[in-house]
């Protein structure tokens, strides 16, 4: 049985879904103000495996991932950039998109913005209210009050006493406590606002996932995920403000991604240590960056060397290299690869073991590959149906090795077609001589009966 960690619980526990064979997973989006870095990729690489090898366990999967394209950074990047608001948001949203889909990171079944959803929001604080559970404070903005919600730091496992000694909060004096949280904030002049009981304003941060989420998934849903840094304070902030609405058990379990690390530091925005991940597709393949945020387990911090993606890029090549030359088979079925790959995912997505298994099974069809090309080509289709759980292993063969720009590309098949025509013509010595100028750009030609192809050392 799926066995999944449950931040709540700090413990796996063995997955049941509340409606048999569905599952509903919300993962809180990016807040777009800028181009997505590689922390972002990190977690949404992670939570596209899960929702993958959902699949792949034959749930039904209701995935949905917002997008906050409202909120105090935006406003601040629009107001230095003379843009107006939505053209801002929208542009890196597309930027967002083509990102995560040279990633290969699937699309959720619903994608909400947040300026889409003020009336739940509004209605849901109207709830919190009701249950006394909320404020409005003397400068007219909306709190919600925390010293009411007895299970308040149930999810990241700290006191009152402990989140206030530490408080990584903003103190204001119109609080009633130090931790309490915004719901609902007056406009200030020259920002967007929105028409409410309590003034013209914005939602706070927080409220947004659980009007998006509770709309779209229910007051009570499966799996909550997002990097590590969300615990506290927004999923924390998030599932006290729901359940304190809905008088309902908000989620059930709460899944949270590693941080991915600079020089041993997270990396974020705020700290000035990120790269987009557009700059390092600029460098690398995508396919290879993918490779090297899956290789250590979600849960785990990741480090980002270049190293890493060096070592991603040669796993990638043995994978690719076992399927060169294979022909068209459908997958093994009822084999020791598939098994042992979905006990090592079932261990709370546990990639790298799953990864070790595809290892395995590359290396079993190399070995049949000259004795039983059949049985070789038809584990070539079983490495290729569990990469692509992984979300790898999906381009042509020939397209990995011979990955390049598009000018060396045309370059290097009008070398070969000179070689093919030298060897016509048995001109030896010229063709030796293309030979070793392709070798000299790192291109090794293998030549066999069903022609000449190429590769990159």
């Amino acid at each position: 049985m799926l066995q999944i960690h449950n931040t709540l619980t700090r413990q796996k526990e063995s997955f049941k879904p509340i409606h048999a064979n569905k599952v509903s997973v919300y993962v809180c989006g990016v807040t777009v103000y800028d181009y997505c870095h590689l922390g972002h990729a990190r977690t949404y690489v992670s939570a596209d495996v899960i929702i993958r090898y959902l699949r792949f366990r034959g749930y039904e999967v209701t995935y949905v991932r917002n997008i906050t394209d409202v909120d105090d950074k935006i406003i601040k990047r629009a107001n230095e950039a003379g843009e107006n608001i939505n053209a801002l948001t929208d542009r890196f949203i597309n930027a967002m998109h083509e990102d995560f889909a040279a990633l290969n990171i699937l699309k959720p079944n619903n994608e909400p913005r947040a300026t889409e959803y003020i009336s739940n929001m509004i209605a849901l604080i109207e709830k919190i209210m009701a249950n006394k559970h909320a404020y409005v404070a003397s400068n007219g903005d909306v709190y919600f009050d925390v010293r009411s919600y007895k299970e308040y730091g149930c999810l990241s496992h700290h006191n009152l006493e402990e989140l206030e000694s530490g408080a990584r909060v903003e103190v204001v004096e119109v609080k009633h406590d130090p931790l309490d949280f915004v719901l609902w904030k007056l406009a200030k002049p020259g920002e967007p606002y929105w028409e409410s009981p309590w003034g013209n304003g914005r939602p706070g941060w927080h409220i947004e996932c659980s009007a998006m989420s509770m709309d779209l998934l229910g007051e009570h849903f499966d799996i909550h995920a997002g990097g590590r840094d969300l615990i506290f304070p927004h999923h924390e902030n998030e599932l006290a403000q729901s359940q304190a609405g809905s008088g309902k058990k908000f989620v059930n379990v709460w899944m949270h991604a590693g941080f991915l690390q600079m020089d041993k530091e997270k990396m974020s925005k705020s700290l000035g240590n990120f790269i987009t991940i557009r700059d390092v597709l600029q460098q690398h393949d995508a396919e290879v960056l993918r490779y090297a945020l899956i290789g250590s387990h979600y849960r785990s911090p990741l480090v980002y060397t270049e190293d890493a993606l060096l070592q991603a890029k040669q796993a990638l090549t043995r994978f690719y290299t076992a399927l060169r030359f294979l022909p068209d088979r459908e997958p093994a079925k009822e084999t020791i690869f598939e098994s042992a790959f979905v006990t090592a995912m079932d261990d709370d997505f546990n990639t790298p073991v799953a990864l070790s298994v595809l290892f395995d099974l590359a290396h079993e069809i190399q070995r049949l590959r000259d004795k039983d090309i059949e049985n070789a080509a038809k584990l070539g289709a079983l490495l290729c149906k569990l990469g692509g759980v992984l979300g790898i292993l999906k381009k042509d063969v020939e397209q990995f090795f011979q990955a390049g720009d598009t000018d060396e590309f045309e370059k290097i098949h009008s070398l070969i077609a000179a070689r093919e025509k030298a060897r016509m013509e048995k001109n030896w010595s010229e063709a030796d001589k293309i030979r070793q100028t392709l070798l000299e750009m790192k291109i090794v030609i293998e030549d066999s009966a069903k022609g000449t192809s190429w590769r990159r050392v």
